[in-house]
């Protein structure tokens, strides 16, 4: 009895004791899989932050207030008078501040030049936040497969964004009094495109719920992340373009649905040449964002699992409250509120079409 006793127990203890050392890399593999989860959340916040300031820095018209790319050394700004007199005479070398701002004093140069550096120290801490923690994970093999796929995207995307920046700033510098709108776009996308890359892999690490979410829903999902992108794009057109002051009217532009003054020739540079153009593409898009986003939660909420259905009611919900600040922000003449309102949600909607995204993957495979 005493014997069968011992035997029994010994038994027990050793399947506890073999359960904890199966157990240890599985809750090591948890733990890791947290930590890369936030880490990827943190950095896609800082991006949403340093995305909002860029906005603020356009919409103040702030951008060419550093006239000279200095990666390392530009991060400390100016320290006396006698530097601050220099950055000054900088900026009053270019077209910006003669045709536009020629009676600017020191104090009003000081305000738009701390929105772009700002703007600057964000991309900074952003590519500090983002690479030194990607080599930590890259090195223990966290990065594997979907994960490592997308951070690849993001890590591309992120170095070409200062290279990028840069060669808009530059676009302003000599002739212009403002960046070429085709370079603002593309470096608003490809900001975007890192923030999307983030949150589509931290959503990855996530837990499935074990519900089966219909292919069809799958592919409507992705489709409509992309149209949320192009959006984006379209609105740092109208943003470069200044197209938000014309036609501060709706639901029609000039007393039409189509303004006569819209796709002049030759027609396929007018698509980022011309305001009333930009502002119509602008509207048209927004429209079917809306549109798709309805319709996809009608039809989640009739036939989706309930955790789909919820994620898309609430794509629904955001997508018509970017529409009605859209409209407020035009026909309020883009006040600085509103407008960085509406750039703000217009990212808030990108990182949960992304998410809805993901999941709906997830959930499918």
């Amino acid at each position: 009895m005493n014997t069968e006793t011992s035997h029994s127990a010994f038994s027990i203890s050793r399947k506890a004791n073999v359960g904890k050392v199966f157990a240890g890399p599985d809750a090591a593999n948890r733990r890791g899989g947290t930590a890369v989860r936030l880490w990827l959340f943190a950095v896609a916040g800082l991006v949403f932050a340093m995305v909002f300031i860029g906005g603020a820095t356009r919409l103040t018209e702030s951008g060419l207030s550093i006239t000279q790319w200095k990666p390392v050394t530009g991060v400390i700004p100016p320290l006396g008078a006698a530097d601050w007199q220099a950055e000054f005479d900088r900026y009053k070398q270019i077209p910006q501040f003669s045709k536009l701002n020629p009676d600017m004093t020191l104090s009003g140069f000081k305000t738009i030049f701390w929105w772009e550096w700002a703007h600057r120290l964000l991309a900074r801490i952003v590519g500090a936040a983002f690479v030194l923690p990607a080599l930590w994970f890259w090195l223990s093999g966290r990065f594997k497969g979907e994960l490592g796929r997308a951070i690849l995207v993001a890590t591309g995307l992120l170095a070409l964004e200062p290279i990028v920046g840069w060669w808009m700033v530059n676009s302003g510098l000599s002739q212009r009094t403002e960046v070429a709108q085709d370079r603002l776009a593309l470096h608003l996308i490809i900001a975007a495109g890192v923030f999307g890359a983030l949150v589509y892999a931290a959503v990855g690490l996530s837990r499935r719920t074990g519900e089966g979410a219909p292919r069809a829903f799958v592919w409507a999902a992705g489709l409509f992340a992309a149209l949320v992108y192009c959006q984006l794009g379209l609105g740092a057109l109208v943003a470069g373009l200044r197209a938000g002051l014309i036609y501060n009217e709706w639901p029609l532009m000039g007393g039409a649905v189509v303004p006569a003054e819209a796709f002049p020739a030759p027609w396929p540079s007018s698509l980022l040449n011309d305001p009333a153009t930009a502002q119509f593409d602008h509207r048209l898009v927004a429209y079917a964002v809306a549109a798709f986003a309805i319709v996809q939660a009608l039809a989640a909420l009739r036939s989706a699992p309930p955790g789909l259905a919820r994620r898309a009611a609430l794509l629904a919900a955001v997508a018509t409250l970017q529409a009605a600040l859209g409209i407020a922000t035009l026909v309020m003449a883009v006040p600085l509120g509103l407008a960085l309102a509406h750039q703000g949600v217009a990212l808030v909607l990108l990182g949960l079409a992304v998410a809805y995204w993901r999941r709906t993957q997830m959930e499918r495979a």
